[in-house]
């Protein structure tokens, strides 16, 4: 910012002007600089956009992988449960006890993933922030 220097001596009547020209002055260097703030802010909400995409991408691979490793485990377990109670009991009721447990222990495993995609995992606070700052300081310069 350019400020005039204060030992410099002015004559007694440049004080109005002063105060106009540095009126004038302030607006040209708040149109200058409103620009490259909005810039600035758009660049940070871009890469919290960005960082967000990036956790999401990473909980939708986690949640994706660990569904087919857990696939392929549960079904040679299951099998194995299954066989293991058909010799206590009747082979259905033995596959639909399993069934159940396994749609239970499901259920549990897509409630945790889902909190991956919770909308506060995705709000730009940083920028929201910055902007409310931005806001109070337009509004006491302009005050």
């Amino acid at each position: 910012m350019n400020r005039p220097d204060p030992d410099i001596q002015r004559p007694a009547g440049a004080s109005g002007a002063d105060n106009d020209a540095s009126v004038v002055g302030l607006l040209k260097q708040l149109t200058h600089e409103v620009p490259s703030l909005f810039t600035k802010e758009l660049a940070l909400a871009k890469a919290e956009l960005q960082a967000s995409l990036t956790t999401l991408k990473a909980g939708i691979a986690a949640v994706a992988g660990g569904a087919i490793v857990l696939l392929a485990g549960f079904i040679i377990l299951l099998l194995a449960v299954v066989y293991g109670l058909s010799t206590i009991m009747q082979p259905w009721l033995a596959a639909l006890i399993v069934g159940v447990v396994v749609m239970v222990i499901g259920f549990i495993m897509v409630q945790s993933g889902k909190k991956q995609f919770e909308p506060a995992h995705f709000k730009p606070d940083r920028t929201l922030d910055a902007l409310n700052k931005d806001q109070d300081a337009l509004r006491r310069k302009a005050s």
